[in-house]
């Protein structure tokens, strides 16, 4: 090749890798903004979803495509053609590998409308266990498909880990577990992401699951990991999961309190229970239940409507405020602990008789 062709192909495969740079930076800057700026006026989501996921990829593609291009110009051959090609393939199995990853993490989104629509309940930690399952699938394919395009024998890989399969077993048997644990927590659902959980290892609102653990951020803000094969052998209380909750205790009058104005207070406050919005009318009790030391205990057995904890604790704040109220107007006092001391003095009379006799 003489020096005037050289230099003329070298100036081409720059020219053309230079306008494919600027073909992706027009991408970047003008086509990609105004297609995503069209579909979120139109208020198309998942358009825009898609756009986004596939944005980073495309623009490698187009950088892929110039590559290619410039160095069939290219005056000099750096490698074979069967090397580049496999390159090319494994560059290309890669990208839409990534593509495809990508769009598997916007299923969590469109999922849950899908299955609206279709009027089907599904609890929605499923979807990002599965689409982290989805991901894994990809990769390994992906790892599997470029590993043969350069001559690696997937297969004999793949036997030669049947081969191993027992000490592979018995080394990852907690990697296991934990992936186990995953599944039973995901097909039987003791609770879902954003629950209130308690277990003899932690206690809080769930905030994520993966193959090996959950993850669950505690009342003090501090996110606890823990394994699931844990999680899935320990007895796991929902309280997110509470139709209603229990108030409970007893309530102390003193003892000067008349029959006819126990009975009364007792009608008042089971009266104020059935009447409040957030006690639930199922199961209200209210019993003259016992003599106490120093009281007369009267036994209060509700639940509330409102299951979380604030709202709960107004609720019971309400009900005291309410009983106080009662117990004012109708002049019954609350009664305190009370001890009597009786002191018995000796006759004077018989201490001189024991004095006299000492002597």
């Amino acid at each position: 090749m003489d020096q005037a062709n050289f230099w003329l192909q070298l100036g081409v495969s720059i020219a053309i890798f230079l306008l494919f740079i600027l073909l992706r930076k027009a991408f970047t800057t003008y086509i990609f903004k105004f297609l995503l700026g069209i579909a979120e006026r139109r208020k198309i989501q998942t358009a825009a979803n898609i756009l986004l996921a596939l944005e980073k990829p495309f623009r490698w593609l187009i950088i892929l495509i110039g590559i290619m291009v410039s160095l069939y110009f290219f005056p000099i051959d750096f490698l074979s053609a069967d090397i580049q090609r496999k390159i090319y393939r494994s560059a290309f199995i890669y990208l839409i590998s990534w593509g495809l990853i990508n769009l598997s993490s916007i299923a969590n989104l469109l999922f849950p409308k899908i299955m609206q629509k279709l009027d089907v309940d599904v609890d929605q930690i499923v979807m990002p266990f599965f689409t982290k399952i989805a991901k894994f699938i990809l990769f390994m394919l992906s790892a599997s498909i470029i590993a043969e395009e350069w001559g690696f024998n997937v297969n004999g890989f793949i036997t030669g880990l049947g081969l191993g399969g027992l000490a592979f077993a018995l080394a990852a048997k907690d990697t296991i577990g934990n992936l186990f644990g995953g599944i039973v927590i995901v097909t039987e659902k003791p609770f879902t992401i954003g629950d209130w959980i308690k277990t003899p290892s932690v206690e809080g609102t769930v905030e994520d699951i993966s193959f090996r653990s959950t993850k669950v951020r505690t009342f003090a803000q501090a996110l606890v990991t823990v394994p699931n094969s844990t999680l899935s052998n320990e007895p796991i209380i929902n309280w997110s999961k509470m139709g209603k909750r229990q108030i409970s205790f007893h309530l102390g009058l003193s003892y000067d309190t008349p029959k006819w104005k126990l009975e009364k207070v007792i009608y008042e406050i089971e009266d104020m229970l059935i009447n409040h919005v957030d006690i639930h009318p199922d199961t209200i009790l209210v019993k003259f239940d016992q003599y106490g030391d120093s009281s007369l205990n009267v036994y209060l057995y509700f639940f509330t409507n409102l299951t979380d904890f604030a709202s709960y604790l107004r609720t019971k704040e309400e009900v005291n405020f309410n009983i106080m109220e009662i117990l004012e107007r109708e002049n019954v006092r609350i009664a305190f602990p009370t001890r009597t001391l009786i002191v018995q003095q000796e006759n004077q009379e018989t201490k001189d008789e024991m004095h006299s006799t000492s002597i």
